[in-house]
């Protein structure tokens, strides 16, 4: 069993023990009450779009931030021209947790991307209650028909999905769902390292007309350009913001607004 393998089977897990005591009928009911905001909008737009991640830890880099404020975060993140946020909500390995997805919500009018290994459809109507915009779908992780219900279920909430590939089957997998964000994450689910060489090679089978998201390994400005040559309208980025004492100058610096 590879690592995602193990987080997906942990997730499975997670969710049989909180659905025990929360019915999804209930978070149908807070999902109901909730306005949403499109990140397909957002990507749609001019300019380039950078979404900016929330995560304390990861299991590539470990610790990331001792003094981990989402809140605090995202306002910074919204004040300095992100298009929109990732939070983290895996309790294990990223120190995530649904508290920091409600505290974001409180403070920003972005879209949000509830970042989390998705694997049953309880868990689209958490996201939806607890106030997430978009989900992710990671097609090596889950079986064909677990990702149309995951997808269906995201349509029917008014989510937006990110259907994240890593190889060229993926791609055209992930491209199967009419309505998803297509998105590439250059980091190797085996060794967890990344090489911006797998999004520039896969960016290019990906059509015109649907709109991509370039993930993992994104550090600079001249990344972002050499992604968009390619196609992508979408940057995902933690690690490198995370890191940093003043993650406000560093986005401005990533958008080229320094």
């Amino acid at each position: 069993m590879n690592i995602l393998e193990a987080i997906v089977a942990e997730r499975r897990e997670d969710v049989a023990r909180v659905s025990a005591g929360v019915p999804r009928a209930e978070l149908e009911r807070h999902a109901a009450d909730r306005k949403h905001h499109s990140l397909a909008a957002k990507l749609g737009g001019p300019g380039d779009h950078v979404i900016s991640e929330m995560k304390k830890a990861s299991p590539s880099a470990g610790l990331l931030r001792p003094l981990y404020e989402p809140g605090k975060i995202a306002r910074i993140y919204e004040q300095n021209g992100a298009s929109g946020i990732s939070v983290l909500t895996e309790p294990r390995h990223f120190m995530g947790d649904a508290s920091h997805l409600k505290e974001v919500r409180e403070k920003v009018e972005l879209p949000i991307l509830r970042k989390d290994f998705m694997c049953e459809v309880y868990q689209v109507y958490e996201a939806a209650a607890w106030g997430a915009d978009v989900i992710l779908l990671i097609i090596a992780a889950l079986g064909t028909a677990e990702l149309r219900d995951l997808y269906d279920a995201a349509m029917g909430c008014g989510l937006d999905v990110l259907a994240e590939a890593h190889t060229a089957d993926e791609v055209h997998q992930a491209l199967e769902f009419e309505n998803a964000i297509v998105g590439v994450n250059s980091r190797n689910l085996k060794t967890l390292k990344t090489d911006l060489n797998v999004a520039m090679e896969l960016g290019g089978l990906i059509p015109d007309s649907r709109l991509s998201v370039a993930e993992s390994g994104i550090k600079s400005r001249g990344d972002i350009e050499m992604l968009k040559t390619v196609g992508y309208r979408g940057f995902l980025i933690g690690e490198v913001l995370m890191s940093q004492d003043d993650p406000g100058a560093k986005l401005r610096e990533l958008l080229g607004k320094e």
